[in-house]
């Protein structure tokens, strides 16, 4: 079973609510009515009637909920609640209302937040942080993290490595810079992502070009630096670094370069050490291994809200919003 039929499975074990705010899109649509006929999760739009009658054109949305962010009878209740949140930041219920209206990620994130939805999808028309800017401050981060970072699950064919050709790349989507404090946490969560996601131990390797020692360079001591913290502050997570990858991949290579080591040769958590890296490594890998790309999705966010490439089609919708509900019955 390929891994997004095994993500769509527990996805239908406990049907979660996603909201998904962009129907100017058409793919939305679409998406919609292939998530409704698979039984993968409830789905909210949100759009005027104008705007579903236009872009809907053609869809079979049976089943789907509408909410008019103008005419909305719970509008009130996320208007005190978005006040509530952000009252010290000067925001009024004016202001509110009329962000709301204006970007309904907002009216998105404030569902979620008064318990009427599970999770969000959203950035098929959007950018990265349009998506992920109402989610910090409506949302906020999960209790003791300090930030949010994104991953990708690769499904590659034919491989030997990982777990059979499974993997978590991270962070390839969100904070172009990290210190040794943030790398360590992203490991964490995602060793959490890739067992909640996958159902395997997690096997971290913490990426740099040198193995246990073999350069220096400043880049390499935040690695060094960032396997310590992880080490100390999540001591539950199987890690090890700094290791290139050929060691984190390979047994043989990790016998000569990181004798010894768990993760060695064994990694299915890869921990990029920087923004540019890791994008580049899953488009490599994407590209020249025909590998499958799911995501980017979001780690870190006290609920699910995940984002899209703005060149995914209906299908990349439906297999993030099957994620996002997984990741709602954690």
């Amino acid at each position: 079973m390929a891994f997004i039929d095994d993500i769509k499975a527990k996805a239908k074990t406990d049907i979660k609510t996603i909201v998904l705010p962009e129907s100017m899109d058409k793919r939305t649509y679409e998406a919609a009515e292939k998530i409704l006929k698979e039984g993968l999760a409830k789905i909210i739009l949100i759009g005027t009637p104008e705007e579903i009658a236009e872009n809907g054109k053609g869809f079979d949305l049976t089943g789907v909920t509408v909410v008019d962010p103008f005419n909305d009878p719970n509008k009130q209740k996320y208007i005190d609640k978005f006040v509530e949140l952000r009252a010290k930041k000067g925001v009024t219920p004016e202001m509110a209302k009329e962000q709301m209206e204006k970007d309904y990620m907002y009216y998105a994130c404030l569902m979620c937040k008064c318990g009427d939805a599970d999770g969000v999808v959203s950035g098929a028309c959007h950018s990265t942080g349009n998506t992920i800017r109402p989610a910090l401050q409506l949302l906020k981060t999960k209790p003791g993290i300090s930030s949010v970072s994104g991953f990708f699950l690769m499904e590659v064919p034919n491989c030997e490595y990982g777990e059979h050709g499974l993997f978590v790349f991270a962070d390839c989507a969100v904070m172009p810079e990290v210190n040794a404090e943030q790398m360590a946490e992203v490991a964490a969560l995602a060793a959490e992502s890739f067992e909640s996601l996958v159902g395997a131990p997690a096997k971290v390797a913490m990426l740099s070009f040198s193995t246990k020692g073999s350069a220096k360079a400043d880049c390499v001591t935040k690695v060094q630096e960032a396997v310590a913290i992880a080490h100390e502050k999540y001591p539950n997570v199987t890690l090890d670094g700094e290791l290139q990858l050929d060691a984190a991949l390979d047994p043989t290579v990790a016998a000569l370069k990181a004798p010894g080591s768990e993760v060695a040769g064994h990694a299915n958590t890869l921990i990029f050490p920087g923004l540019e890296a890791g994008n580049i490594g899953y488009k490599l890998v994407q590209r020249l291994a025909k590998a499958e790309a799911y995501g980017p999705v979001l780690q870190g966010l006290a609920m699910p809200v995940n984002d899209l490439s703005r060149g995914c089609s209906a299908d990349d919708i439906v297999g993030v919003v099957a994620m996002t509900a997984v990741q709602a019955q954690g």
